[in-house]
Parts: structure tokens; C-alpha cells; sequence
């Protein structure tokens, strides 16, 4: 299968099913609605105007373009609505690589030529992100074709496969027309996307934002910079910005909001159901440099004379962040806090083993107001993954996790 370069096809001759030179290539398009690879059409400045010339009508394209149609017969490009025009949205832009995880820029186009039914088939295989797709622009109609293969063949290669290239469309309204979507963005780690969105431009990362589920938004903003949070927040519609508050933990999206205007902040609490408003208003009462400023309200509690068994069961039938379950907090018999038991530990436990058994010593737990320098020294002393606070009854009302620690050694 030969492969051609989209540089080599741009400024093209093309001739008409007559041999006559009609014209030359000016853009080479695909619609994303049909097909996501396979170049549908070119576009043929003439001097009657720019033409649209339909790939199944080209019969070969070395030594020029031949089409099997009149010059006469090719429509009119009055617009390119629905087209992705690979010279204009893709040469010279940004990209994100989703298999590297970073943010490229398309120094050329790679096109794997094959012949259906006579025809030429062209289909985008890949994008050229190194040194010899710019030489090859850069010397493209100065120096012979041989002469350019020959240069970049000595070249480092830095390519990437065009699967695992997700385009950057702000435009809302253009990124539905193209069906330009960023499922692949989801299946990237949160961190990688914000690392990624920070290199981006204000609407760049807005367009990102818009197009992904609530609870990857809600992550990723968790990532990102303060600063650059509050600029997506801002400008996101209340309904969506609510919607992406209800899906993150009550502590990150405490956090989100102490950082944005008390009027916008107030505007998306009144958006948010009601118990969901409650526990994120709870946090928000603390001082940010204490335990409740920092502990999340969403925890497993359990009784202590449960058995293993039991809170398996139990467990299989709720609807938990196991990614973030590492363990569970005890109440005795008068709902006060008893103690916490991992959640390796009751993996490796008996059947018949309660909990109360199964729990960490020594017993510790925090009030609310403990400032978050003495939060680190019990985290640092006891080597602890999770710490509970509790209020003036000794009920726990939170956890603080050790990301949570190290998020805020981090940022200080």
C-alpha cells in the first residue's frame, strides 16, 4: 500500500477526464459523519473558482490528479460546513496525543493510497509531528520529491497513529456538526488531561470541559489549577457547572467553590439537590486550614459487632468508589466512633470475624477545628492512610484521606 503526503497533494495538478489541466489541489477534506479516516473530497482551486471534486471520481493521483469527470461537471465549494479540511484544521495545529499523553503540533498528514472499483481511495493512517514532515513542507516544489524522500529518510520519525489523535474544537456548535467528540480523552488518568489542558488555550479548555461526562469534568477540575478552574467554572452554564459539582466528592467540590466569586458560588449551591447542597454548605462553614476543612463527608460507616461476612454483603449491594475505598469507619452500640478497619484487612479476615475485632489501633480521631499542621504530624507519626473527624459528641461527620494531606503539603 503506498502512502502519500498531504503536503505532496496540495498545489497538485489536476487534469479532467479529458487530460486537460483544470486546476489545482487546495484542500483535501473528510466527513467525520461518514467516515473518520477516509478523504472524501478535494477541493480544486480553478479559474472559475474553487470546484469539489469527489474522491471516487479521481482515477490517479502520481505524476498529477487525474479525475474521470469534465472540469464542468465539479460543484461549486461554496462552503465547507460539515468537511474537516486537513491543510486548515489540521497542518500547523495543535492535537492532543492521546497514547503519549501530551499536546503536538501536525507538521504534515499521512495518507495511505489504495484502488477500489478503479478508483483512488485515500484514507488518513497517520500525523507527522517530527522534523521530516516539516522539511518536506518546507522544501515542497523547491527541491525534486527524490530529493526530499531522501532528506527526511535520514530524519528522526515522529509520527502518531491517527486512532490516537483527539482534535481541539471549541466551537461548540462545529464540534457536533463533525461529530468531534473526546471519548478517548475519558480513558486518560484526570491528572494526565488537566497536565494536557494547561498547555491549551482559555477556549481550548473550555470546549474540553463542555464535551466531557459530568464526573470526568468534575475530576479533572479537581486537577487543574485554581486560577484556571475558576476561569472554566465561570464560563460554564450553571445547569452544566451544577451538574459537574453533583458528581464530585463533597470536599472537592467544597474546595472548587471557596475559590470562586460567594456570588457564583451561591448561584450553583441553589442548583445543586438539596442533600448534596447541604453536606458541600457543611464543609464550606470550616476554616480550610483545619480537619473539617479538609475531610470528606462521603464515608462507609458500620456497626462493630458486624460480622465480615455481613459487611461483604452489604457492601456488594451499595453503590461505593471503590477506587477510593481503602476503609470503613465503626460505631458502637451508642453511634459513637469506634474505630476504622481497611479494607484489606477484612478482605484477609473470617467469615465469622466482627468488626470490632478487625480494628486499627491506636484509636484515633480529630475534632473539626484541629488545625492541619497537627493533621500532618498524626499522619507522618502513625504512618496513616485515613483519619476520622469526629464532632463534640463523638460522632465521625468525616475522613481525611492521606491524598487529601498530600495534596495540601503540595500546594504549600
Amino acid at each position: 500500500m503506498a502512502t502519500v503526503s498531504l503536503s505532496e497533494l496540495l498545489g497538485s495538478t489536476v487534469y479532467d477526464a479529458s487530460g486537460v489541466a483544470s486546476g489545482r489541489v487546495r484542500e483535501v477534506a473528510l466527513t467525520p459523519q461518514e467516515d473518520r479516516s477516509r478523504v472524501s473530497v478535494l477541493i480544486i482551486k480553478t479559474q472559475a473558482g474553487n470546484r469539489v471534486l469527489p474522491l471516487s471520481s479521481v482515477s490517479a493521483i502520481n505524476g498529477g490528479i487525474r479525475a474521470s469527470t469534465a472540469a464542468a461537471e465539479w460543484a461549486s465549494a461554496d462552503g465547507s460546513e460539515g468537511l474537516l479540511l486537513l491543510s486548515r484544521d489540521l497542518l500547523d495545529q495543535q492535537v492532543i496525543d492521546v497514547h503519549g499523553r501530551k499536546v503536538v503540533r501536525v507538521n504534515d498528514v499521512d495518507l495511505a493510497e489504495q484502488r477500489t472499483n478503479g478508483n483512488v481511495e485515500l484514507r488518513l493512517t497517520q500525523v507527522d509531528v517530527g522534523l521530516p514532515g516539516a522539511v518536506r513542507r518546507l522544501l515542497q516544489g523547491v527541491v525534486s520529491p527524490s530529493v526530499v524522500r531522501k532528506l527526511q529518510s535520514r530524519l528522526p520519525q515522529r509520527t502518531i497513529r491517527w486512532e490516537f489523535v483527539n482534535l481541539i474544537e471549541p466551537d461548540p456548535l462545529r464540534r457536533v456538526k463533525l461529530r468531534i467528540t473526546h471519548e478517548k480523552l475519558e480513558d486518560l488518568h484526570p491528572a494526565d488531561l488537566a497536565e494536557i489542558m494547561e498547555s491549551l488555550s482559555a477556549a481550548e479548555r473550555q470546549g474540553i470541559i463542555a464535551s466531557l461526562d459530568e464526573e470526568m469534568a468534575g475530576k479533572v477540575l479537581a486537577e487543574l489549577d485554581e486560577r484556571l478552574t475558576r476561569q472554566i467554572v465561570e464560563k460554564l452554564d450553571p445547569e452544566k457547572a451544577a451538574d459537574i459539582l453533583e458528581e464530585m466528592a463533597p470536599d472537592a467540590a467544597a474546595e472548587l467553590l471557596s475559590d470562586l466569586p460567594k456570588e457564583t458560588s451561591e448561584e450553583l449551591l441553589d442548583e445543586l439537590p438539596g442533600q448534596e447542597a447541604e453536606d458541600v454548605r457543611e464543609l464550606l462553614s470550616f476554616d480550610r486550614s483545619t480537619a473539617g476543612g479538609m475531610m470528606n463527608t462521603e464515608f462507609v460507616v458500620l456497626g462493630e459487632t458486624a460480622t465480615r461476612e455481613e459487611v461483604l454483603e452489604w457492601m456488594r449491594t451499595q453503590d461505593l468508589n471503590l477506587d477510593s475505598l481503602d476503609s470503613v469507619v465503626l460505631l458502637d452500640s451508642t453511634a459513637r466512633f469506634s474505630g476504622i478497619v481497611t479494607v484489606a484487612r477484612l478482605l484477609m479476615a473470617a467469615p465469622e470475624q466482627s468488626m470490632g475485632e478487625l480494628r486499627l489501633e491506636p484509636l484515633l480521631s480529630v475534632p473539626a477545628d484541629t488545625e492541619e499542621k497537627e493533621v500532618f504530624e498524626l499522619f507522618d507519626k502513625y504512618n496513616l492512610r485515613t483519619l476520622t473527624v469526629v464532632d463534640d459528641s463523638q460522632r465521625p461527620i468525616g475522613t481525611i484521606a492521606v491524598d487529601d494531606v498530600v495534596s495540601r503539603l503540595v500546594e504549600k
